[in-house]
């Protein structure tokens, strides 16, 4: 079975390919900031919408390429079950570092496959984060060493990368911090399969 991916993600490509899973790529081109907006108008938690987001990348690229499988994924971060988007300048990345800086946090990964504009399966995943108390100089120094097109591109932190070293602690499965809960996806092309 070959996937649609409904999702620019480098990282979540290279997922897929990694474990074997042949797949197109198809960017929805959802705008998520309205989204978003419209979601946290209806006072829709972070978890939500992320599974909103990935239903709606999704759906979006299933309803125009009809009996293909399309899966569809979206990440965000709840601290405090407030929603914190990706940064639009690096000063606005370095707020937002400062805001997660020495606390607790989530990363929630959602995950949705739909065939014929319509859903089938979905899955989210919540992963914990904490981050080091860090100065001023230290996260500066971070953000220093990402492009500004990657930090605007995937959000203030790159776990793959330098980004591991901002952290105490990081409880969740890898791959869902990534972008991409990968063993929940595998599971169900199993059961799709038969």
């Amino acid at each position: 079975m070959k996937l649609i991916l409904a999702s620019k993600s480098g990282v979540r490509k290279k997922i897929l390919d990694d474990n074997g899973i042949d797949s197109d790529v198809i960017v929805s081109n959802v705008d998520e900031d309205e989204v978003k907006t419209s979601l946290l108008n209806e006072g829709a938690d972070p978890l939500i919408i992320s599974k909103n987001l990935a239903e709606i990348k999704s759906i979006k690229v299933s309803s125009k390429n009809p009996d293909r499988v399309v899966l569809g994924a979206d990440s965000v971060i709840s601290l405090n079950n407030e929603l914190i988007n990706k940064p639009k300048s690096r000063n606005e990345a370095f707020d937002i570092l400062k805001k997660l800086n020495n606390s607790k946090h989530y990363l929630i990964s959602s995950v949705c496959i739909s065939k014929n504009g319509a859903m089938i399966w979905n899955h989210t995943d919540s992963s914990e984060l904490k981050m080091k108390n860090l100065t001023d100089e230290q996260l500066l120094n971070y953000l220093n060493k990402i492009k500004t097109e990657t930090l605007l591109a995937y959000g203030v932190y790159q776990v793959e990368a330098e980004g591991l070293r901002l952290f105490e602690y990081i409880k969740g499965d890898h791959n869902s911090i990534m972008g991409l809960p990968i063993k929940d996806i595998i599971n169900y092309i199993n059961k799709y399969k038969k």
